[in-house]
Formats: structure tokens, C-alpha cells, sequence
């Protein structure tokens, strides 16, 4: 997850044994003097931001990657999860000697706003009314998290990113890093990704929507009041998405029709006959331990009212018109939620915006969740990416 992500732990996990690089977990706050104003006509304030940091920032503060995780992911891109213990979900690119290299980069990760590990969003405390936010929270967009996280470049005195990178929703906001801020941005990786949302992508979302919402426990949004939580929706809301970030060779690969311990069927509802569904209710019960009904809900449609072009009358290339940024765009064979056709479309308005752009499409069988696990096409096309960009910012 989907990164990214889009995304999405479970495909694969990461490799328990890598060194994680140290991880400094901070969070700072905006007052009322530095309300963000969002899309929605709304100022949002105070604003606070959880990120962790690796590695250190150079003397003239021109080594920081910024990394904008997926729909389902958060700040701790690589040490061990606080709530869980599991290792950071993308530790296998990011440490020392690593794609991206925590020896000469300092690399930031910041929780989205609208998120639940400690980034404004409706679990956190309304000042209002002294309680949770919950649909009290504005409706936030991709446009808003940026925002947020250029506040943060800001508060940590960094002008300019040496890159940028994603994947899935993290890299609508590379996307929308590159479009909104390209003085900001000398180098951006989007990957398995798109302008805008389809329909079939915002239909899958708002199944999981209507799934939280349906579950008795959600309490119209106010669960945390009623102490509650409606875990058998997002279970479910997670299993619907986690299907698309996976592929049909893959999910015969690894399960086919396989039965779950047991040799015959049990012509029952209980527990599960097939190896896929046992997968699918582990994905779902494992994710509510670590995300917030609400956020799914408010991420989810950020990620719907996506759409690049739009705001820029129509016509995606006009979102890149003047850039000095250079891209690597990636992208996938398998993937069919942000399959390679999305991905082109950014390319060809990039080269349309007279933009300096490489792209690569990965065969692999994953899916989605590519971005995510071991493909040494994606690992070798990111380092020499990131080696000449590095040679032409100057860093040594």
C-alpha cells in the first residue's frame, strides 16, 4: 500500500534482520498564528504534525527526502512500529547503504494530516469542545496534507527537498509536491500512482466508507465518546481494499483454492474453508489494531477528490508548466488499481510541460503492493535515479 502504499502491509513483510536506521519521533504544533487553510474554505488550527527523521541534514540543508506514505501507512517508514513492534514498512529502501541512504541523506516522514498516529485528524482533541474531533474534523485533501508538510519544511528551515518520493496516495502528494511547490522540489519519484481517481477506485473506497459506517459501533462517527469501536467495518473495509492491492496471479500463487486446515469443505458461515478468506480476515483483524475508523474514512476521500488536472483548468500538463523538477515515474504490469496506463498519463504531460522525466515500467506478478517488496528492477532504476540527481544537486 500500498509506500506508499495505497498502501498496504501483508503482501510481505519486511526483513526483521536489516539494521533500522535511528529514528528521531517529533511532533510539532502550529498555534493560531499558522492556521492552514484548506481546500474546503475551512482554517484548521492548531495544526499538528508527527514525522520522524534519519539520518542528518548537510550544512546548507540541501540533502532532505521527503518520503509521503500510503493510504494505510504512517511516519515509521523504518524502525519498529510503537504500537505494533513490527518492523518499518519500508525498511528493506530506507537505511544505511540503502536506496536511500540514511549516510547521506536526511530523510523525513511525516503522518498525513487527517491520520491517527498523532497527526491532526479526528481522533485528536477538537479545542472546541475538549473531545475527540471525530466528523467535527474538516474534510482534508491531498492539496491539504501538502500544504501541512510544506508548514513543516518551514518549521525545520529546509527550502529545497533533493527529492521527493511515494507511492500510491504518497505519490499523489509527490504530484502535488511537484505541481504546487516546483522550486521546492529538485528531484521527485512518484510511483504506482495516478492524477486523479477513477471510479472504480473511489467505488472500492466507498465500500469500505459504507462498511465502517453500517458497523453499530461507529455511533455516527462519535465511537471514542460511546467507547466503542466499530472494528468489524474497517476489518472489512481492509479486506475489500487489500484485494486491490494484489493481483490474480498472485493470489493463485499463494493460495489458489486451497482449503484452511482442513481436507473437505464444512458447508458453513463459521470458520473459514478457504486459505484466501483466513488471509483476509487476519488482514482485517491485524489493521484495526493499528488505524482509526474515521481516518480511513477522511484519507479515503482525499484521496477520491484527487484530481490534478482540474485544478489547473483542465489539462495535467499545465500542473507542471516551468518545472525544473526532474521525475522518475514507476509503475507496475500487475497493478490494476493504478495500472501503467494512470501512470503514462503523467508521463505524456510531463513531456508535454517540457519536464525532464524518466519512466520504467516493472514486470513483476505483485500487484499493487509492489512498490512495497523486493524488485530489483525498482531498487536498481531508484538508486541510479537518485545517484545522478545526487551528482547534479552536488551531493557528493
Amino acid at each position: 500500500m500500498s509506500a506508499a502504499t495505497g498502501a498496504h502491509t501483508g503482501t510481505a513483510p519486511p526483513d526483521p534482520h536489516l539494521e533500522a536506521p535511528e529514528a528521531r519521533l517529533e511532533t510539532v504544533t502550529f498555534g493560531p498564528d499558522k492556521p492552514l487553510r484548506l481546500d474546503s474554505g475551512e482554517n484548521l488550527s492548531p495544526v499538528t504534525l508527527a514525522y520522524n527523521t534519519y539520518g542528518e541534514l548537510n550544512a546548507d540543508k540541501s540533502n532532505a527526502v521527503l518520503i509521503c506514505h500510503a493510504l494505510t501507512m504512517d511516519q515509521h517508514v523504518a524502525n519498529a512500529h510503537p504500537q505494533t513492534g513490527k518492523p518499518g514498512w519500508w525498511l528493506r529502501m530506507v537505511g544505511p547503504g540503502r536506496t536511500i541512504d540514511t549516510d547521506r541523506f536526511f530523510v523525513i516522514c511525516p503522518n498525513v494530516i487527517g491520520g491517527c498516529q498523532g497527526s491532526s485528524g479526528p481522533t485528536e482533541t477538537n479545542p472546541a469542545t475538549g473531545k475527540p474531533y471525530g466528523l467535527d474534523f474538516p474534510v482534508i485533501t491531498i492539496a491539504d496534507m501538502v500544504r501541512a508538510q510544506a508548514m513543516l519544511l518551514d518549521h525545520l528551515g529546509i527550502e529545497t527537498l533533493f527529492c521527493a518520493i511515494g507511492g500510491s496516495m504518497g505519490g499523489m502528494q509527490v504530484l502535488e509536491w511537484a505541481s504546487a511547490y516546483p522550486e521546492r522540489v529538485f528531484s521527485a519519484i512518484p510511483m504506482a500512482t495516478a492524477a486523479r481517481h477513477s471510479a472504480q477506485n473511489i467505488a472500492f473506497h466507498e465500500v469500505g466508507r459504507q462498511a465502517i459506517m453500517a458497523d453499530p459501533d461507529w455511533h455516527g462517527g462519535t465511537y471514542l465518546d460511546h467507547g466503542t469501536r466499530p472494528t468489524k467495518g474497517l476489518a472489512v473495509a481492509r479486506m475489500a481494499a487489500h484485494i486491490t492491492y494484489l493481483s490474480e496471479t498472485a493470489l493463485f500463487r499463494k493460495f489458489d483454492r486451497n482449503l484452511q486446515d482442513r481436507d473437505t469443505l464444512t458447508y458453513d458461515f463459521g470458520a473459514p474453508d478457504f486459505q484466501i478468506e483466513s488471509y483476509l480476515r487476519h488482514q482485517g483483524m491485524t489493521f484495526v489494531d493499528r488505524f482509526d475508523a474515521n481516518s480511513y474514512l477522511y484519507i479515503t476521500r482525499a484521496m477520491d477528490y484527487f484530481d490534478l488536472a482540474a485544478v489547473h483548468g483542465g489539462v495535467l500538463a499545465n500542473a507542471f508548466k516551468g518545472t525544473k523538477t526532474r521525475f522518475c515515474v514507476v509503475s507496475f504490469t500487475s497493478d490494476w488499481h493504478y495500472p501503467t496506463a494512470y501512470n503514462k498519463q503523467i508521463v505524456h504531460a510531463l513531456i508535454a510541460a517540457g519536464a525532464n522525466v524518466s519512466f520504467v515500467e516493472i514486470e513483476t506478478d505483485k500487484g499493487h503492493d509492489a512498490f512495497l517488496l523486493d524488485e530489483p528492477v525498482m531498487d536498481d532504476t531508484l538508486a541510479g535515479f537518485i545517484a545522478s540527481a545526487a551528482r547534479q544537486r552536488g551531493l557528493t
